[in-house]
């Protein structure tokens, strides 16, 4: 193969894009990384103050070691750069105990989740309402809940984690060229050029982790047909004033919680304690896949009867919080595959061109992890974490159907206990 400016170039430098970077430089790639705006930013999905993380993924077990994997990788960032990054004050799945409550694209999602919990030696509990209302006396329950506790369960703050990754990649030797669009993409010497409104750049491979523009960037530059795959979905954040309640809703005393009201993909909100900056408040948020958008022509201006509906449909009654507009909401895009799962894997027909990309609205607990796979992946070595269950294949075959066939059963009645830490 010829010599090439870069061993290879990221384009974009969201989560898993940033990830990426870091991990290539910390092995000593000559890397470039692009992006068209000035990460962190809040203008693709990777915004927002905070992101859930759990061990536990009722999305399936192949994100398990990914998961656990970010976890140390958050930790070692935070001593690298003394930035706050990761916050564990454990984590809640709740939902109606004799429903099948769909989430992310899997139903009975909470006993999912404890399942998967149960497999891999995960510290949980299993409350029925009296146990989480117990524990949680925030939440106002019907009485017929099911819920999942993990102890190690938290949050994410994304911003800081792009920022840490990208901080140390520079210092690292990477390269990075922001504001900066990408226009096209095309083999070169073996290798691939990236023409950018500002320069041309070359590399032996490419790393393609443009979230939501990444179907127009496979449909515009390579004419590839994987770009029919990804669908883009706007999602909108609310922080709510819990009023004189709110020491009541800080860390510690309040998890992070995913709370299914009924068996519909969006009966259901997800939540996180009240931190700052700014004023604290409960912030709130469920997930819609009925409308698509481009990034292009997404609304990102959140209306006032936005919030005071969403207010009225998942606050109200569920929490002592006064009905009024939120202190504040943004939107944000997700990027969605039909089965809900991500998609890592190199383009047939275009060797060195790997994809990361449909975090489906799960991703940023496990990008840490993810960019490192992709490095180790793109450098020759083999991933620290297999990537195979996220190969572009498995929507042709269909495999998601017959995964939803293997719902997980429990004896009547068991629905408290406690499982150790192995």
């Amino acid at each position: 193969m010829a010599a090439h400016a870069y061993d290879a170039i990221v384009v974009g430098l969201g989560a898993v894009g940033a990830a990426t970077l870091y991990q290539a430089a910390r092995r000593g790639a000559r890397v470039l990384g692009i992006d068209q705006y000035q990460p962190p930013h809040d203008l693709g999905s990777s915004h927002g103050l905070t992101r859930i993380t759990r061990l536990a993924v009722g999305e399936g077990d192949a994100y398990v070691p990914l998961v656990h994997r970010s976890h140390q990788i958050w930790r070692e960032l935070e001593s690298a750069t003394g930035l706050d990054i990761m916050t564990t004050t454990a984590g809640l799945i709740l939902g109606p105990r004799d429903a099948v409550a769909a989430h992310h694209g899997k139903p009975d999602f909470v006993r999912r989740t404890i399942a998967c919990a149960q497999r891999h030696g995960i510290a949980h509990e299993v409350l029925d309402a009296a146990g989480i209302a117990r524990r949680y006396p925030q939440f106002r329950l019907r009485g017929d809940e099911l819920g999942y506790w993990e102890p190690q369960a938290g949050f994410v703050r994304p911003e800081a984690a792009i920022e840490a990754q990208l901080r140390l990649a520079g210092v690292l030797g990477a390269q990075l060229r922001t504001g900066e669009r990408v226009l096209d993409l095309e083999p070169h010497a073996g290798g691939w050029q990236v023409r950018t409104d500002r320069a041309t750049h070359v590399a032996a491979q490419l790393v393609l982790a443009a979230g939501p523009w990444i179907g127009q960037l496979l449909r515009d530059s390579l004419g590839h047909a994987w770009s029919a795959s990804f669908s883009v979905h706007r999602q909108v954040m609310h922080w709510f004033d819990a009023g004189a309640g709110t020491p009541a809703f800080a860390p510690g005393k309040f998890p992070v919680f995913i709370w299914k009201f009924g068996d519909a993909q969006e009966d259901y909100m997800y939540g996180f304690p009240a931190v700052g900056p700014g004023p604290l408040a409960l912030k709130v948020a469920t997930e819609q896949y009925s409308l698509s958008t481009t990034p292009a022509t997404l609304e990102r201006e959140v209306s006032q009867v936005e919030g005071l509906a969403m207010h009225g449909s998942r606050v109200q009654g569920r929490f002592d919080i006064p009905r009024a507009p939120p202190l504040q909401s943004r939107a944000c895009m997700y990027t969605v595959t039909p089965d809900s799962n991500f998609v890592l894997d190199e383009l047939p027909q275009w060797p060195g061109v790997h994809l990361a990309s449909a975090c489906s609205g799960h991703g940023f607990k496990h990008s840490a992890a993810v960019g490192e796979a992709l490095a180790e992946r793109v450098l020759g070595r083999t991933p620290t974490v297999d990537l195979s269950a996220f190969r572009h294949a498995r929507l042709a075959a269909h495999a998601y159907a017959d995964k939803q066939k293997e719902i997980p059963s429990f004896p009547s009645g068991a629905v408290t206990g406690t499982i150790a830490p192995q």
